[in-house]
């Protein structure tokens, strides 16, 4: 069997209900890298959310690659180099910071040690940080602190006003990022384009590979694209179906280790 990539979401894929990875997964993923084979971490959570689990599972030594964002940004886990990504407009991000003001909503976007936000701080932004592990550092002028790009920013509300600031957004800013919610809570705002199937069509070409070499696990929206783009599409037991009809193959549910049984069934040799 050729070298294969394994691009697996993490929240309600690699991770399980209560956001764990179970030793049978585990091990199934160490005995992969030992053979050879790549793993990439594909998922919505910003980089620091993602290294965290990157680092569990050792690829800063064992190598692979992380897609965070959505996949607006590549990173090598052992050399930290940044191999592609997608930054929102400089001149955008204080009109969002400006606009979330204005609606009394809640605004954030990510730097490497954490995340900077507007002085307004709700529990959604909180869970946020929990999920993440990250601190929240609140400021009056939040665009004064950041030092590197924005891949991506999130603005947070009460699901019945986030509903319609969606809309809103979507005609004020969609011609130059694009808007979505993946809560109902969540407002995301993200450049233009980034998408996991694209993401991963430029590592598959960085690393001289193709996207029949590629299996691509997930259960969200987000993870469509990607799934259909794959060699081998696999959707979770748990996964919406929407998810499920692009799939060539249903595994098991992430609190029953679907991603152990695919390493297993699909790559071990």
């Amino acid at each position: 069997m050729g070298k294969k990539l394994l691009a697996l979401d993490l929240d309600g894929t690699l991770t399980n209900s209560e956001k764990k990875i179970t030793p049978r997964t585990r091990e199934a993923i160490r005995k992969m890298q030992e053979q050879g084979h790549i793993l990439a971490l594909a998922s919505g959570r910003p980089t620091p959310g993602v290294l965290s689990v990157a680092k569990e599972l050792e690829m800063d030594q064992k190598g692979g690659y992380m897609l965070s964002y959505n996949g607006a940004k590549i990173q090598d886990c052992r050399t930290g180099e940044v191999l592609f990504q997608q930054v929102m407009p400089e001149d955008i991000v204080p009109e969002l910071f400006a606009v979330a003001r204005e609606k009394n909503i809640g605004m954030m976007t990510y730097q490497d040690y954490g995340i900077i936000s507007g002085e307004k701080v709700d529990e959604y932004m909180q869970l946020e940080a929990r999920i993440n592990g990250l601190t929240i550092y609140p400021e009056a002028d939040p665009v004064s602190k950041l030092e590197i790009p924005v891949n991506k920013c999130l603005g947070t509300a009460e699901p019945e006003y986030a509903e319609k600031l969606e809309i809103e957004f979507r005609e004020r800013f969609g011609s130059r990022i694009d808007v979505g919610r993946s809560e109902p809570f969540f407002l995301e705002l993200i450049p233009k384009g980034v998408d996991k199937a694209n993401s991963l069509a430029h590592l598959c070409e960085k690393l001289g590979m193709t996207k029949d070499d590629l299996i691509a696990c997930g259960d969200g929206f987000n993870d469509c694209s990607m799934i259909a783009y794959a060699g081998l599409g696999v959707a979770m037991a748990n996964a919406q179906d929407v998810v499920k009809e692009r799939a060539d193959y249903v595994t098991a549910s992430n609190d029953e280790d679907g991603v152990a049984d695919v390493i297993e069934k699909f790559i071990l040799n």
